[in-house]
């Protein structure tokens, strides 16, 4: 991981959903810092920064830096509250780390060679993508940007499930520590719709002629 995010945050002291939006009205987003063995801290941070940083996917699943009244904090996002209707962030989770504790945190899936995929580009089937991210959990260190799930071998009718994922060294799914039946697909080549009626249709006429 050689991108560094830096946040640069300041502490709270009014709290409650006034404060919150006279925070916001003032250019800044409440948020809050908990974990490890540290207290819960009220902060805020600068709307037009943080606004900035979440434009880059790779903000989600990387360990932050949080500068706080002369020190430094390690964390990760672990929630973003949205307003319903428009794109500003009411408020933000993030809780600290700790080198030698095993985090959990959702990682989004890249998906490698959709078009060149046997069921795509010789059977003219269509890419279904199950789910667009995973949770998993590793030591701080461990913590990729993003999984890579590769098509390039996958025939019609065909999946990858979470078991076939290739995990970076250190990293294991969440999902699969529930057991064999939580295997759940992630990405599958079909048939598009209206190609089974469609042999099956001309089946029937055949079978009339006869």
């Amino acid at each position: 991981m050689d991108m560094n995010f830096e946040i640069v945050a300041e502490l709270r002291e009014d709290q409650g959903k006034g404060a919150s939006r006279r925070l916001r009205r003032a250019g800044r987003v409440p948020g809050i810092l908990y974990g490890g063995s540290g207290n819960a801290t009220p902060i805020s941070v600068e709307a037009r920064v943080l606004y900035k940083q979440l434009e880059n996917e790779a903000f989600y699943s990387h360990i932050l830096n949080v500068q706080l009244e002369g020190r430094t904090e390690r964390a990760v996002l672990r929630d973003l509250q949205r307003h319903p209707s428009h794109p500003t962030v009411l408020h933000f989770d993030l809780q600290r780390v700790s080198e030698d504790q095993a985090i959990h945190v959702r990682v989004p899936l890249h998906f490698l060679n959709e078009e060149t995929a046997p069921g795509v580009k010789l059977s003219g089937g269509m890419v279904s993508h199950h789910l667009s991210e995973v949770e998993i959990s590793c030591l701080p260190k461990d913590l990729p940007e993003a999984i890579e799930v590769d098509l390039g071998a996958l025939e019609l009718n065909a999946s990858i499930h979470l078991s076939d994922l290739k995990l970076p060294a250190g990293t294991a799914l969440v999902e699969l520590s529930h057991g064999e039946e939580h295997d759940q697909a992630v990405v599958s080549v079909n048939a598009p719709r209206g190609a089974a009626t469609a042999d099956e249709d001309g089946a029937e006429e055949g079978e009339g002629t006869e």
